[in-house]
């Protein structure tokens, strides 16, 4: 069910590829509007340890293992409000300005708006076979992230004026198993 597409050990960005805060900003307002309430799944990836990826074609979502194989499974305590992180395919591609989404961390990368307003906690989409929720888990860039990416893209996606699009992302949590493969459409059921 898993076809690993590619495996990539991840510790530093590009330095060369970090954007200024003027070219985030900038391409950000060239960016295309994300659709509100239904869009496709463009990337799968799994984080079998701390720095590898491995981006999947398809998979089988759970409520108990989340991704499988993923990380977050394997923690003593996994916190299901932090089960699967997921990012807007546009505003990854942007910040990460030709280098691999698998970098980000991030379990999924959807054609969806993903902003507050849109997507409240509580809101339910089906991705696939499977139904999501969005928790309330903050989804921040972190030292990570600065190291990948650079300072101004920590910066732009943390920032007060903006924070409220979720440009960093969010966390969805499992509600109902079922298998998804990229391409898959993600539809909006209900907002929280």
């Amino acid at each position: 069910m898993n076809e690993v597409l590619s495996h990539i050990e991840t510790a530093r960005g590009e330095s060369a590829r970090h954007l200024t805060a003027a070219q985030l900003e900038e391409g950000f307002r060239r960016l295309r509007q994300a659709p509100k309430d239904s869009g496709r799944l463009t990337h799968i990836v799994r984080r079998p340890t701390k720095d590898a990826r491995e981006v999947l074609a398809r998979a089988r979502l759970s409520p108990e293992a989340g991704l499988p194989g993923d990380n977050w499974s394997h923690k003593p305590s996994p916190d299901p409000t932090a089960q699967l992180t997921v990012m807007q395919t546009g505003v990854a591609e942007l910040i990460a300005n030709g280098q691999s989404l698998a970098l980000f961390g991030d379990n999924l990368f959807v054609d969806l708006d993903l902003s507050v307003a849109n997507l409240p906690v509580g809101s339910r989409l089906r991705l696939g076979g499977a139904v999501v929720e969005v928790t309330p888990m903050p989804h921040d860039g972190c030292s990570k992230f600065n190291a990948r990416f650079g300072n101004d893209a920590l910066r732009f996606v943390n920032t007060k004026p903006t924070r409220h699009l979720n440009l960093r992302g969010i966390y969805w949590r499992v509600v109902e198993a079922g298998d998804i493969e990229v391409g898959s459409p993600v539809q909006v059921l209900s907002r929280g």
